[in-house]
């Protein structure tokens, strides 16, 4: 019998060098769906990743703590229960200057891809 839908037990768990804990459901790495990946991540305090301009959408909904965003210049900070949507094209960096670790699941559409992100060098 062929099973309408798909469970996901084992995500794809991302290797970092940063502390950052990213587990890929959905997407290029888990199951190599190109239109959309969804990830449980968790940035420890001080964490940050360079700016970056990437060619798909990202939403992010923070589930613990709080996620800091700069989009072209401006600052906006979410917290549990608080989502964003980021659109591709737009020049953004992620980080976590609070005190405790930022939990939250993004959905990139299409995918994320580490060819189409374009972070900046440092």
């Amino acid at each position: 019998m062929n099973k309408k839908y798909t469970l996901q037990k084992n995500p794809f768990v991302v290797p970092t060098t940063d502390g950052k804990y990213i587990a890929e459901h959905f997407g290029l790495a888990t199951n190599g769906e190109e239109d959309l990946s969804i990830a449980h991540m968790k940035a420890p305090s001080g964490w940050s990743e360079p700016f970056q301009t990437p060619e798909f959408d990202e939403y992010s909904f923070i589930i613990k703590g709080k996620k800091q965003f700069n989009i072209e210049g401006e600052t906006v900070v979410l917290g549990a229960g608080q989502s964003i949507k980021i659109p591709k094209n737009t020049r953004v960096q992620y980080s976590n200057p609070f005190d405790e670790t930022c939990e939250y699941i993004a959905i990139c559409t299409p995918a994320f891809d580490i060819a189409t992100v374009h972070r900046e060098k440092e």
